[in-house]
């Protein structure tokens, strides 16, 4: 059995024009892997860099949007969503399921649709980034459109995280 090349940028760009998204595909020229890395990049806060996180509850996978500030508390999660358990998926199954490597993983256009919740933190920040599909690309969008976008839940999942951009 052959596994299924990764999504990427292309991919994000097709999703954007074909369901209206309001949203940009931004270069600024450096590799974006980490909150840090993409902030320095754009000239932002952390703050407006969201990260797209999979977390496997009862071993169902969400999708967990969240600023670069903070850290998603699984606990917490579980608690909001009525379950026993909630993990961050691992790099390999977080890509299988979304299509797209950790580190340029987008908040949507993913292979399998995956429930999304958006840290409601997110909506303080005027415009926010997120990954495009690789490390080189982010997206712009506001972050209303990114809730309209995903269609998703509203929660309060994270804590603040002063040593960085956590998960």
């Amino acid at each position: 059995m052959t596994t299924p090349s990764l999504l990427g940028e292309a991919d994000v760009a097709r999703v954007i024009g074909e369901r209206g998204i309001a949203a940009e595909i931004v270069h600024p020229g450096e590799k974006t892997p980490t909150v840090e890395a993409a902030a320095v990049a754009l000239h932002v806060g952390t703050a407006q860099i969201v990260k797209s996180l999979v977390f496997l509850v009862d071993d169902v996978p969400h999708l967990v949007i969240t600023n670069g500030t903070g850290r998603v508390d699984a606990r917490a999660l579980a608690v909001a969503l009525g379950a026993r358990k909630a993990r961050l998926a691992r790099p390999e199954e977080a890509s299988a399921l979304t299509g797209y490597a950790v580190g340029g993983m987008p908040p949507f256009g993913h292979r399998h649709p995956l429930p999304v919740l958006l840290e409601a933190r997110v909506l303080e920040q005027p415009v926010v980034y997120a990954g495009a599909g690789s490390n080189g690309a982010m997206l712009r969008v506001r972050p209303r459109e990114l809730l309209r976008a995903t269609g998703a839940r509203l929660v309060s999942l994270a804590t603040p995280n002063p040593g960085g951009g956590g998960r």
